[in-house]
C-alpha cells in the first residue's frame, strides 16, 4: 500500500479526510513528495493533508519523537516541557495534541492559556526549568502556513546536534496512533505570575528613563500576539498616546487585512500609516503575528518613513552605547547583517561576533559570553537586549524603540537626523534583501539547482568581477556548515545568496557601500536586476 492509500485509511480528521479525497494527481505529488524535515527551526509547512503539510498527525509524530529524545537525554525529575501557540488557523489545536502527546509520555507541560508571543516562551522554559519549549507558529508567514519550533532547557533554539537526534527519533516514530490514553494531571496552565515576571524583567533593561511619554504611537500586532504584552508595557512606561489599528487588533490567523503579515513587507505597514496620517501620530510600531519580529514608520516633513532593521538596529546600538557604560562588552549580529553595526561596536569599543543567519545562534552566544553581551540583531527585523530571553523579541525591541525615539524627540532630534549623523560618521551603507519563491517538488528542486549555479559557475556580476567568493557550506570562518555564499565584487560591495531553511524560497542579500545615498542606491539597482536576469535565465534552461 502506498503512503497516500495508507493516509486515505487512516486519517479521521473530516477536513483532511475530504482534501485526499479531492486530490489530483499534482496534489497529491505536492503533498507526499517528501517529510517536513526537522531542524534548528523545527518544522514548517502549509497546512493541509500529507506528509509534506502541517497537520495534526504531522504535530503528534513531531511530539512523539520529542518524547523520545527527551526521556532519552534528560533524568524523570527533568520531563517538564513549556507550550504556547500563536494566533494562527490551528495553533492552538496543535498545541493542544502536542501537551496529549506529552502526557501519553508521562511528560508534564506548562501551556500558556492564550496565543502568546515566541519570546514569552523561551521566558517560560527557563524560568520553569523545563527541558525543553514548544511554540506552535510559523512567524511571519501567510496564513496557509504553520510550523512547530523547540527550545532547549536554555530557552535558545534546539543546536543543530539536538536537532539531528530528534529528528532521528520523529523518524522512527509513526503518524498514527493512539495518544488518547493520558493522565491530565500531567499538563497545567502556565501562571499569571510567570508573565508578570517577564514584563518587570523587560521594564527593567531599558536603557534610561523617558521624561515626556506624550509622544503619539499608533500600534499593530497584524492581528498577531502582541497586542497584550507590547500594550501592557507600553502603559507601564507610561505612553499613554497609544493609538491602535483596530482591523489589526484582534487575534485572527486569517490575516484578512494583511495577507502577508510580516512587518519587513511594506503592504504589512500600510494601514498602520494610514491610522498615523489621519491621526498626525509620531511613529508607527508593527510586530509580527508570534512578536519577535518588528518594524517602524516615523513621521517625515510630508510622510511616513519606513525603517529597515539594518537603520533600526544601528540606531538602537549606537543608543544603548550612547548612554550605557558598554566597554569590553560584546555585539552579536548575523553575517547578513550590515557591516556598518561592526563599524559602530568598534567605535565604542564593543567585540562584535558574526554569526550564520537565524536568530539562534545569536541566543546561543549569549551563554558563552554571559553579562558581557550588549545587544543582538539580525537584518530581518530582529533584536535583543537582555539575556532573560535566548531569542529575538519584539516586546524588549518596542519598548527599547518608543524610548529611543521619545528621548531623541525631547532633545529636538529626530530618528532621521540621527541616522544622518550615523552615516557621516560611518559612511553610507545600503543593504536590501530580494527573495524568489518556489513551492513544491518542483520549487524545492529549482532551489537547489540555483544554489548549485551561484557556487561554481557564476564567475562575476555584470561587469563586476567576483573576486572573493565564500562557500559556508564548507564550515569556513569557525561557523557551521551552511548553504550560504557570500561573493565579493570588484566594486566594494558584495551578495549573499542563501536558500531559506524555513520558506521556499531563495534569499539574496545586497551590500552596497558608496560615496552617496544616490550612487548607492544606482549600483544596488543594477545589481539586482542583473541578478534577476541571471535567475530568470537559469529558469528557462
Amino acid at each position: 500500500m502506498g503512503v497516500y492509500e495508507e493516509w486515505l485509511r487512516e486519517v479521521d480528521d473530516e477536513n483532511l479526510h475530504n482534501e485526499l479525497i479531492s486530490m489530483d494527481e499534482t496534489e497529491k505529488e505536492n503533498a507526499f513528495y517528501k517529510e517536513l524535515s526537522f531542524g534548528t527551526g523545527g518544522l514548517r509547512g502549509i497546512l493541509g493533508a500529507g506528509t509534506a503539510c502541517m497537520n495534526q498527525y504531522v504535530v503528534a509524530r513531531a511530539t512523539q519523537g520529542l518524547s523520545k529524545y527527551i526521556k532519552n537525554n534528560y533524568p524523570k525529575n527533568k520531563w517538564k516541557v513549556a507550550v504556547g501557540y500563536d494566533t494562527r488557523l490551528m495553533s492552538k489545536e496543535f498545541s493542544e495534541v502536542v501537551c496529549k502527546v506529552l502526557a501519553h509520555n508521562s511528560i508534564s507541560s506548562y501551556v500558556y492559556d492564550e496565543p502568546m508571543p515566541t519570546p514569552c516562551v523561551s521566558f517560560a522554559t527557563r524560568e520553569l526549568s523545563c527541558c525543553c519549549g514548544v511554540v506552535i507558529t510559523a512567524s511571519h508567514n501567510p496564513s496557509k502556513y504553520n510550523g512547530y519550533k523547540v527550545y532547549n532547557e536554555k530557552g535558545c533554539q534546539i543546536t543543530n546536534e539536538a536537532a539531528d537526534l530528534i529528528y532521528s527519533e520523529i523518524k522512527k516514530s509513526d503518524y498514527f496512533f493512539d495518544y488518547n490514553a493520558y493522565n491530565r494531571n500531567y499538563i497545567e496552565t502556565i501562571s499569571y505570575e510567570v508573565y508578570k515576571k517577564y514584563l518587570d524583567l523587560v521594564e527593567k533593561v531599558k536603557v534610561k528613563d523617558v521624561y515626556d511619554t506624550s509622544v503619539k504611537i499608533v500600534y499593530t500586532p497584524l492581528n498577531g500576539t502582541g497586542l497584550k504584552p507590547v500594550t501592557d508595557i507600553l502603559k507601564r512606561i507610561g505612553y499613554s498616546n497609544l493609538i491602535l489599528v483596530k482591523e489589526q487588533e484582534a487575534h485572527d490567523g486569517n490575516f484578512p487585512t494583511c495577507p502577508k503579515p510580516n512587518p519587513e513587507e511594506v503592504t504589512a505597514m500600510e494601514l498602520g500609516i494610514k491610522y498615523a496620517k489621519d491621526n498626525d501620530a509620531d511613529i508607527v510600531l508593527a510586530t509580527d503575528p508570534d512578536c519577535d519580529r518588528v518594524s517602524i514608520a516615523i513621521k517625515t516633513k510630508n510622510d511616513y518613513r519606513i525603517l529597515s532593521a539594518n537603520e533600526l538596529g544601528c540606531l538602537l546600538l549606537d543608543y544603548i552605547c550612547t548612554n550605557t557604560s558598554v566597554n569590553n562588552g560584546v555585539f552579536c549580529k548575523t553575517i547578513v547583517t550590515t557591516d556598518m553595526a561592526e563599524l559602530i561596536a568598534q567605535h565604542y569599543k564593543l567585540r562584535t561576533i558574526n554569526v550564520l543567519t537565524g536568530f539562534k545562534y545569536i541566543g546561543e552566544k549569549i551563554d558563552e559570553v554571559g553579562d558581557k553581551f550588549v545587544f543582538g540583531f539580525e537584518e530581518s527585523c530582529g533584536f535583543l537586549k537582555g539575556s532573560f530571553v535566548r531569542d529575538k523579541d519584539a516586546v524588549i525591541a518596542s519598548m527599547l524603540i518608543c524610548e529611543m525615539f521619545a528621548n531623541y524627540k525631547n532633545e529636538g532630534i529626530t530618528l532621521l537626523d540621527k541616522l544622518n549623523d550615523l552615516y557621516k560618521q560611518y559612511g553610507y551603507c545600503l543593504n536590501t534583501q530580494h527573495s524568489y519563491t518556489f513551492e513544491g517538488a518542483k520549487g524545492n528542486k529549482i532551489i537547489s539547482e540555483l544554489m548549485e549555479s551561484f557556487r561554481y559557475e557564476l564567475q562575476a556580476i555584470g561587469k563586476y568581477k567576483i573576486i572573493l567568493k565564500k562557500d559556508y557550506l564548507q564550515g569556513i570562518d569557525n561557523l557551521p556548515k551552511s548553504n550560504v555564499i557570500k561573493m565579493y565584487l570588484d566594486n566594494n560591495c558584495s551578495i549573499i545568496v542563501r536558500s531559506s531553511g524555513t520558506e521556499p524560497k531563495l534569499k539574496c542579500y545586497f551590500s552596497i557601500i558608496q560615496d552617496t545615498e544616490n550612487q548607492s542606491k544606482k549600483m544596488e539597482k543594477e545589481l539586482s536586476i542583473t541578478i534577476n536576469a541571471y535567475i530568470e535565465s537559469k529558469l528557462k534552461q
